[in-house]
């Protein structure tokens, strides 16, 4: 069973919404919460502390316990999040995303029937256009391209339209499609990209670069500074823009970043060449606008480990 999990800044639980979300044993939420383990949920932002009122991420719930720390309370532990690129507004062209808000009569009431519901059910076919709304950017023929995605790829999982046959051998059935999406690693590595390359502005965070080809298409790469491999997640704060080269370079720990968002080298192992190319000291790595896009000093420190090691 699918469900929505409201985020409120500012609320007082202990979320963490890459691994974890606290919520208060309310049995309505714990029904909600544990029919949604082994399956998907969806986040919700509220309007609360600058919110965007919107649906931001999915996430997959692996298991419900107890809170330990915290009396009366539980955490739904859960895996797989991938945030929307184009967050999904809870009315779309006169249409609310959920199917409690539209069965009300007065739009004046919409609001009640949510309201003391962080943990509620979600209805399929309402995660599905969800999902495909949020993933909308990613999933657009006119950026398929410059993200690497080769819709000529038999195993590649755009769904078809409601009602249209099935692939056979490939997929059962449209939902089954939605959900594997969430998984493919072609839609998660394009995803990545787009809001890497978004947030740093198709800049190279080291290089100071922005080249963009003839085709329209930046030359710069999405890094995850935590490998996927080693349970890194596909969010922007364990990301970095860097051209191939840079990355290639990172990747091989050859390079890394101090706790104070400088570049450190392995010179002993790193040309003069590649150095010269690299910004100067003195004006710091390029990092998003916004802060809260910046990398996040875990992922900065277990990179650095490697960094060590490697020297």
């Amino acid at each position: 069973m699918k469900a929505i999990f409201d985020l409120k800044a500012g609320s007082g639980y202990d979320d963490e919404i890459l691994s974890r979300y606290q919520f208060p044993d309310r049995s309505d939420y714990l029904a909600a919460a544990r029919g949604a383990v082994g399956d998907w949920i969806i986040y919700r932002e509220g309007q609360r502390e600058g919110g965007r009122r919107a649906y931001v991420a999915a996430a997959r719930v692996m298991s419900v316990v107890p809170d330990s720390d915290r009396a009366k309370h539980h955490i739904a532990r859960v895996t797989d999040f991938l945030e929307f690129p184009a967050p999904v507004p809870i009315k779309t062209a006169g249409r609310y995303a959920e199917a409690p808000m539209r069965a009300v009569g007065d739009p004046r009431r919409v609001g009640q029937t949510i309201q003391g519901k962080s943990v509620r059910a979600l209805a399929q076919e309402d995660f599905d256009a969800i999902v495909l709304a949020g993933l909308g950017p990613t999933l657009a023929p006119e950026n398929r391209i410059r993200l690497n995605l080769d819709v000529d790829d038999p195993e590649f999982p755009l769904p078809e339209p409601v009602g249209a046959p099935d692939i056979p051998g490939v997929f059962e059935n449209f939902e089954r499609r939605v959900e594997l999406m969430l998984v493919n690693r072609k839609i998660r590595d394009a995803n990545f990209r787009l809001e890497v390359c978004r947030a740093y502005g198709d800049t190279c965070a080291v290089t100071g670069l922005k080249i963009i080809n003839g085709g329209g298409r930046s030359e710069v790469q999405a890094a995850h500074i935590r490998p996927v491999s080693d349970g890194g997640p596909d969010v922007v704060i364990n990301g970095l823009a860097l051209s191939a080269t840079v990355h290639w370079l990172f990747d091989r720990h050859l390079i890394s970043i101090d706790p104070n968002y400088r570049l450190l080298v392995s010179h002993n192992r790193v040309p003069g060449e590649l150095r010269n190319l690299f910004r100067p000291e003195n004006e710091g790595l390029h990092l998003p606008n916004d802060r809260r896009l910046w990398p996040h000093p875990a992922f900065l420190e277990h990179h650095r480990e490697r960094f060590a090691g490697a020297g």
